[in-house]
């Protein structure tokens, strides 16, 4: 089993993670925050992985610790459960209708972190979460997952709708990139024969 576990504490958070990247799409998640709880799940259930997230944070204070804190826990705790990353797919790419809207996403297990946001939001809330901590969510998550991650709205209107469909293809982008290719028989996918570092 493909699993992972982190425990990050700080003086803003207090986070436990545990993943298993070959799982049915279980979740347990905790943040604080109802809205970002939705998002983790429908990550979770539409990638396949079981994720059980549990959050303090200082929200008191504001929600950007929590949200961006819970992101670079699971980034790593994924990363953790893909080891050296021997014979997965690595790339993934889902384009996700939700009603009006339709979202890309398109990633790469790289071990290069980058993030690509092309997501225009209307609204300052969703539900009571900061619109602009998504970008700062992905931000975290593609840095400490190790993973270029383009995130982008073809076309929409209803926020929720943009936000739930990046989130749902992001999941179903991973599930493809996280995948074992049995054609690979291990080997790292890459010609260089590592992943990481420079192209």
């Amino acid at each position: 089993m493909r699993t992972g576990k982190i425990e990050r504490k700080t003086n803003e958070t207090s986070i436990a993670v545990e993943v298993n990247l070959d799982g049915t799409g279980s979740y347990n998640i905790s943040t604080g925050i109802g809205f970002l709880d939705h998002m983790v799940e429908q990550l979770s259930r539409h990638s396949l992985i079981d994720i059980n997230l549990s959050v303090q944070g200082d929200l008191h204070v504001d929600q950007h610790h929590t949200t961006e804190d819970s992101a670079i826990a699971l980034g790593e705790a994924l990363s953790q459960a893909l080891g050296g990353r021997e014979g997965i797919t690595r790339y993934g790419a889902a384009e996700t209708p939700m009603d009006e809207t339709c979202t890309r996403v398109a990633l790469d297990l790289s071990n290069r972190p980058y993030l690509v946001w092309k997501v225009d939001l209307t609204q300052k809330r969703m539900g009571e979460m900061d619109s602009e901590l998504f970008k700062e969510w992905y931000y975290a998550l593609a840095q400490s997952l190790g993973a270029t991650l383009h995130v982008e709205c073809l076309y929409g209107s209803n926020n929720h709708h943009i936000i739930e469909a990046c989130y749902k293809g992001t999941a179903r982008a991973l599930r493809q990139a996280v995948e074992i290719d049995p054609r690979k028989e291990g080997a790292v996918p890459s010609t260089k024969g590592t992943l990481g570092g420079t192209l």
